[in-house]
Order: C-alpha cells, then structure tokens, then sequence
C-alpha cells in the first residue's frame, strides 16, 4: 500500500514537482515498514487525515487506497465513530462529511451500521481500567461521567469490525497528533500490547506516523520508549 496513489501524485506534481519528489520518496520510506498490515496502515492514514484535518487530497487518495486494499467503506465508517471522542466530535464529524462526498463520487452504497444500545447511551459502569477512572473523579464528577458514556459507547458491539489492536493503533496514533502522550497513551499503549502487539508492532505505529509530522512523532518516541522499557 502506498500513502500516496499514483493518480495523487500526478496530481500533487502539477502542483509542485519538487514537493511530489519528497511525497515519493517519503512514501518509499513507509514501504519498509512491515510490522504494520495494509490494512492498519489505511486507517492510521485516515486517522491522521481527521486530526489534522487533511480532508482533501490527502483523505481521497488514503480511502481510495484502502478501497483497493479491500478495506470497505464501513470499516471507514466504523474507525471514524470509534476514534470520535478522542478526536472530538466536531473532526469526525467533517470527517464523515467528507467521507460521503467520496461514496458519492464513486457510486458506493451508503452503509447501514448498527445503532448503539439504548442502554449504553447513558454513563454507568465503565470498562474503562479502574485506575483511570479514579483520575478521572479527581478531577471531576461531571467529566468523569463524560468520559464513562464515551467508554460504553465505543465498547457497543457496532465496533466489532475492528480488532482491539487496530483500536489500540488508532488511538495511540490520536495521542501523538494531539500530543496527550501522559496517561492516555500509557493505557493506549498497554492495550495494543495486551491485544498481541508486539513492542516492535508498537514502534511501527510511530515509524509509520512520522510523515504526518516528524516533530510530533519525536515526542511520541520520548513518552513511547521509557513505556517498552518498563
């Protein structure tokens, strides 16, 4: 898979030769990454191109490419809804805008997911780690109950579609746009490694995330590094 399509690119050369060249080269660099499936590296792409937000070119030429890898308009659909609360809701939102322009361009059919429970659209018990949530009272009831609702919402069975370590990569990805590398990131982190990951699986995410922004993934490598040594 590659990040840039070849289409994307002619395009990308009209509008700059010498920045297409440094997009090529780029991407031949993330070719060596092969920790990561084509899959997981589709969605930490579309991921980024919502925190950004890069929902032009960029967006277009990462889903047409996961189209091509077989990755399915409601896989798309169901890694926008699950990163929503950490992205915020607003950025997913334009995300999803965008997202339809696409399957109308190309024809696609708009899928159909289930609705979450009715019983899970209200805070109660959390599957959140029990540490956390204690942080979370500290700071304050109210926010505390917030982040319970999004932990029940996201736990639906809706998300079955994506594997706990692809959820572990996308949010772990959200920390290293969004610079949140304290306590969300630790238990980002630990979930990709309890779903299997392996820490050089781990290391790939960020490897993979450095064209987004190398400075942001060099503070990622600090909070990352001291984590696998532990």
């Amino acid at each position: 898979m590659t990040t840039i399509a070849e289409s994307s690119l002619d395009r990308l050369t009209a509008l700059d030769p010498a920045f297409a060249r440094m997009v090529a080269a780029t991407t031949r660099h993330l070719r060596a990454v092969p920790e990561l499936t084509e899959r997981e590296k589709v969605f930490l792409c579309v991921v980024a191109d919502v925190c950004q937000p890069s929902l032009g070119l960029p967006f277009e030429a990462h889903v047409r490419a996961g189209l091509a890898a077989g990755v399915s308009v409601v896989d798309i659909h169901t890694l926008l809804r699950f990163v929503s609360y950490d992205t915020g809701y607003p950025a997913a939102a334009a995300g999803f805008e965008r997202l339809v322009e696409l399957e109308e361009a190309l024809g696609l059919p708009r899928p159909e997911g289930p609705l979450p429970a009715e019983d899970l659209l209200v805070p109660g018990p959390s599957p959140m780690p029990a540490s956390a949530q204690a942080q979370l009272a500290e700071l304050d009831p109210h926010f505390a109950e917030y982040f319970s609702l999004q932990s029940r919402m996201r736990a639906d069975a809706g998300f079955a579609g994506l594997s706990e370590r692809e959820r572990a990569f996308a949010t772990m990805s959200v920390d290293v746009h969004y610079q949140t590398l304290g306590e969300t990131f630790a238990i980002h982190v630990g979930r990709a490694l309890r779903a299997g990951a392996s820490p050089d699986d781990v290391r790939a995410v960020l490897r993979f995330n450095a064209q987004f922004g190398a400075t942001r993934a060099w503070q990622g490598w600090k909070a990352l590094n001291p984590l696998l040594a532990g």
